[in-house]
């Protein structure tokens, strides 16, 4: 593998920085900062969706003949870390880059010339309807149930930590076809229109008070048969696609490294309680030290899986090895925000945004505000997307034979 960019990668990194500071703007790079949620809030997330969609760039993981950049893995591995180092949001991974892989991948002509444009343009905004109250890290073990009636499906069941649900008005959810067989077989993927009768959204406060994921319960709710992506009983086959996708489509590294420099430079500045600055620390230096050797060793497997990637190859399992290894650090680096700010970052505000005119004043700085509801919230990333345990688990089946 090699480390070592190329002329023409070296001027398109150029091409990117120079991009981002014409367009990225301060309101949405001091809105990204100031939310202390996993996903960025719509008004943030949307205004930088349409800048980049604008350009051209907004679908850079997609191939080119659906709207996207046709980018190489290396080109779309330096545009995700100059955005990083640039402060920019995170793009809004539901549409771009989980529900769009499945429909332009297993979807039919008419569903991918319906729903990606919508995806690009913003039109249509998604929530993930996969796990249920008794069906989280055995997700084949879901009770929602659709019944085939003509040229529709009758859905009925609940969905939980349904990321902002209460924003989408489509959702991309995982049913029960048929029971009678292995239960991940009788499992079909459907498309759902969210603005329609039966479809009742409860809110879930996380810890720090923020709304990011809610409870969505579904009676008698109507999806037409075209909104079948793939065959009935695919979905247990498109969902591992997805979840491949979401542990391998992006690269971590980046984010946490740049967090992690933020916060060893404001560590000058930070008195340790002892006479002195938390920059001389000895133990706070020694966790700072093995949190950038693990970020670092996150970001050599991230560049070998594009490697794999750029010769033709699938994600496959090892993504789980990146999601295990990007949750842990983000946990360490948030806690270590928490530690860097000593009393101060024990400020834990619960109105929300915590940015534009509106916000509420903090006591001490917008970073001290943040941080304890950024810390909090953060719990959530050994859990989402599988399980720490899970992944493990797959990684000993899957990478190592065990």
């Amino acid at each position: 593998m090699n480390l070592e960019l190329t002329p023409e990668e070296l001027r398109f990194r150029e091409e990117v920085r120079a991009f981002l500071a014409a367009h990225l703007t301060a309101q949405i790079r001091e809105g990204a900062a100031a939310t202390p949620s996993v996903f960025v809030e719509p008004d943030i997330g949307q205004a930088w969706n349409a800048i980049l969609h604008k350009q051209g760039w907004l679908a850079y993981q997609w191939p080119k003949e659906y709207g996207g950049t046709g980018w190489s893995p290396v080109q779309r591995y330096i545009f995700e870390k100059e955005c990083a180092e640039a402060g920019a949001p995170n793009l809004t991974v539901l549409g771009l880059k989980l529900v769009a892989p499945v429909i332009y991948t297993f979807g039919t002509a008419e569903q991918k010339a319906h729903y990606l444009p919508r995806i690009l343009s913003g039109e249509d905004y998604w929530c993930q309807g996969f796990s249920e109250p008794a069906s989280g890290s055995d997700l084949a073990s879901l009770q929602c149930r659709a019944v085939r009636d003509g040229d529709k499906y009758i859905l009925n069941g609940s969905k939980i930590w349904t990321t902002h649900a209460h924003w989408a008005n489509r959702m991309f959810c995982l049913a029960r076809t048929d029971a009678s067989g292995h239960k991940s077989t009788g499992i079909s993927f459907l498309l759902v229109d969210m603005n329609q009768p039966g479809i009742s959204v409860r809110p879930i406060l996380t810890l720090a008070g923020d709304h990011e994921v809610n409870q969505v319960f579904l009676e008698d709710v109507v999806v037409p048969a075209s909104d079948l992506v793939g065959e009935e009983g695919d979905g247990w086959k498109l969902a591992k696609f997805l979840l491949e996708n979401e542990r391998g489509g992006s690269c971590h590294a980046p984010k946490l490294a740049y967090d992690l420099r933020r916060i060893y430079a404001d560590a000058a500045d930070q008195p340790d309680g002892a006479g002195g600055v938390m920059a001389h620390n000895a133990d706070w230096r020694r966790r700072v030290a093995r949190a950038r050797l693990g970020v670092e060793s996150l970001e050599m497997i991230e560049l070998k899986i594009l490697s794999e990637i750029a010769q033709g190859q699938a994600p496959g399992p090892q993504t789980s090895l990146v999601k295990l290894l990007a949750s842990n650090l983000r946990q360490e680096i948030d806690l270590l925000a928490m530690d860097l700010l000593g009393l101060a970052g024990l400020e834990l505000d619960m109105r929300r945004p915590l940015y534009g005119p509106d916000a509420p004043t903090p006591v001490h700085n917008r970073q001290t505000q943040v941080a304890a509801a950024r810390y909090l919230n953060s719990r959530a990333w050994t859990i989402f997307g599988g399980t720490n345990e899970v992944q493990a688990s797959i990684i000993a089946k899957t990478v190592l034979n065990l």
